[in-house]
């Protein structure tokens, strides 16, 4: 059965964890995996989620099932703190999944079965997984140009473009905010003019939202996502607790329909739904519970928003701080772009043979595509991170 089964390529992201593991170097720097830590280094359990998570334990009397879809009660708080109160809700329907990627993978299904085969439009470059879930289920993948390596922001000329120029039907895939790996997100006016353009298209936006908080702001991360609800017919949202609730491993997310109407809303529903069914019959429930708890309390909620921002500016804190370094050691505004950008990476520019390099010589461990995870990064690493990559580049 097995005899024909090859070793598939290694994941450019996972691959990296073993090796940084078993290296025994005492001064190795992860910049690989897309995890925040803390100033010690640790990947911190937000306050809030701790004493959920005690009440959760007191009170919780079942391990019984939630059912395919999830917890409502969780996926409309969820949805409110994406989409805004002021949303179209008649037509918006939502599902509990195992994370971010479960709800990416719930609604590339339902792409397929509503339109089989149809173009997804992604930003070259994305999140890696974003194109196998899509290839797995049969759809067919367009790249569209994103980024400028030259300015470290976005060419939003060059995307504009190839959008004005999209079938109508066709759907594109968006980062709501902290674009993976880029960091690089357009300005709301940039935001304003593709809305337009997706509009008059009759493009389908799908929306990944995985860093909602980490950017600008909660309410402000979520601009893309209201902005496009107020605009167009039809849109796909996946959004992720990982990350802004801390909870990676308990694999917490949703994947939100906006429908043109309440009766094709609640079709879409029972169709992913039905898809959850055959997946992974019912999602994990403690996550769910974790954020359900936090959100329902007005003080656990304020907490978990303060040391959200906390995180938020940590992460801003790192990025001017790298800025500030590469600028002081190369006399030039070459990495000034690395202020710019938000959320937790960016592309800092070195090919696949100087990331290696990196890490042999240097032990700090990033991406072969040059994606460094800033959020891993600690204050006390900054000049030492910045000086190693300027060796490598021959520019120290």
């Amino acid at each position: 059965m097995f005899d024909d089964l090859t070793m598939p390529p290694a994941d450019k992201i996972l691959s990296l964890m073993p090796i940084f593991r078993q290296d025994s170097r005492s001064n190795k720097i992860d910049l690989g995996v897309g995890v925040y830590r803390d100033a010690s280094g640790t990947t911190p359990i937000p306050r809030a989620v701790r004493e959920a998570e005690k009440r959760i334990h007191t009170a919780q009397t079942t391990k019984a099932y939630v059912g395919p879809a999830g917890d409502p009660v969780f996926c409309d708080l969820i949805g409110r703190l994406v989409f805004g109160e002021a949303a179209p809700w008649e037509r918006i329907r939502g599902i509990q999944t195992p994370g971010g990627a479960g709800a990416l993978t719930m609604l590339a299904g339902l792409i397929s079965l509503a339109r089989p085969g149809a173009a997804v439009h992604v930003p070259d470059p994305t999140w890696v997984n974003h194109v196998s879930i899509l290839e797995d289920n049969g759809l067919q993948i367009v790249t569209y140009p994103y980024f400028d390596s030259r300015t470290g922001e976005v060419d939003f000329d060059a995307l504009l473009d190839h959008f004005s120029r999209s079938e109508r039907g066709d759907i594109v895939l968006l980062h709501g905010c902290c674009h993976n790996p880029t960091g690089a997100d357009p300005s709301r006016p940039q935001w304003q003019a593709l809305a337009e353009i997706i509009a008059e298209r009759g493009l389908v936006p799908l929306v990944d939202i995985a860093y909602q908080g980490f950017g600008e702001g909660l309410e402000d991360d979520a601009f893309v996502v209201r902005l496009l609800a107020g605009t167009v017919p039809e849109m796909l949202v996946s959004s992720s607790c990982s990350k802004n609730f801390g909870i990676y491993r308990e694999r917490t997310g949703a994947a939100f329909i906006l429908a043109a109407n309440a009766d094709r809303a609640d079709a879409a529903k029972a169709q992913l739904t039905v898809r959850a069914r055959v997946v992974y019959s019912m999602p994990p429930d403690h996550g769910s519970a974790i954020v359900r708890t936090v959100l329902e309390d007005p003080a656990l909620a304020a907490d978990w928003r303060a040391e959200l921002d906390g995180m938020r500016s940590n992460i801003l804190s790192l990025r001017q701080g790298l800025a500030a370094s590469f600028r002081r050691f190369t006399n030039g505004s070459d990495y000034d772009f690395l202020a710019k950008n938000k959320g937790m990476f960016s592309l800092i520019g070195l090919t696949p043979g100087e990331a290696v390099m990196l890490r042999e010589q240097h032990a700090i461990y990033i991406v072969e595509d040059g994606r460094i995870n800033i959020a891993g990064l600690q204050a006390s690493q900054i000049d030492t991170f910045a000086e190693a990559v300027l060796a490598v580049r021959g520019q120290r």
